[in-house]
């Protein structure tokens, strides 16, 4: 992140919560709203989908007047205090500054806690199926899931789940760890803790033999097992 966004966001009182690669669930309200967006878009522009960018004015409106059952408000009346109508209206007075920054504080305060409560009884439902999360240390070897890494191989279905294992270099956050990868890789080192897991052994479950390394193969990085590849007869 650059020294300038870091500068305004400070400047706004904001928290930055940098995502993790191949776990969108980092970013799920901004997810979910593209969701709902693009449902919509594909109701009115199924018939001629490349006019899709002419009708995004109304979508965004609808959706801005669509009432949340998190909050009990539309986005409209949260941000602004009041929901504003569709249809032009003769010019009125200006209301008072000190008038709209009471009214609109009044709906932030109340907002937040309507999306506190939901937010609470949400996580509380969530973590009935949850279990905690292993404790990862730099310098630990985990098993990196393979369901997201651009490998290409001749057989997919049979590429391992996990390949390697991989040393933590550094731990982030509670929830990410950057792993030491190889250059050939080109992606980036920092992993959701739901991607990895870690390396254990056990005198009645021998930890089993890693799979082969991962080489250039047809112009692409990938796993190759001469056996598999052998012409058919």
């Amino acid at each position: 992140m650059s020294k300038v966004w870091k500068e305004f966001t400070e400047a706004l009182g904001a928290k930055v919560s940098l995502t993790s690669g191949y776990h969108p669930q980092t970013n799920g309200q901004c997810e979910r709203m593209n969701q709902e967006l693009g449902a919509m878009l594909r109701c009115i522009c199924s018939a001629h989908p490349s006019s899709w960018s002419s009708h995004l004015a109304c979508v965004e409106y609808a959706h801005n007047c669509h009432v949340s059952t998190a909050t009990g408000q539309s986005p409209f009346e949260a941000s602004l205090g009041y929901q504003p109508s569709p249809f032009p209206q003769q010019p009125s007075a200006p209301s008072l500054v000190p008038q709209f920054r009471r009214g609109a504080r009044r709906a932030w305060e109340s907002t937040r806690a309507a999306v506190d409560r939901t937010a609470d009884r949400n996580k509380r439902l969530a973590d009935r199926r949850q279990c905690p999360a292993p404790d990862y240390t730099p310098g630990q070897e985990v098993w990196l899931l393979s369901k997201d890494i651009p490998l290409k191989d001749t057989f997919r279905k049979f590429t391992p789940r996990f390949i390697d294992p991989f040393k933590i270099l550094e731990v982030p956050s509670p929830s990410t760890v950057r792993l030491e990868l190889p250059r050939s890789l080109r992606i980036h080192s920092v992993f959701h803790i739901s991607l990895v897991k870690p390396v254990g052994s056990s005198p009645l479950c021998p930890v089993p033999a890693p799979p082969p390394p991962a080489r250039y193969y047809k112009g692409g990085l990938g796993l190759q097992d001469p056996g598999l590849t052998a012409p058919r007869l």
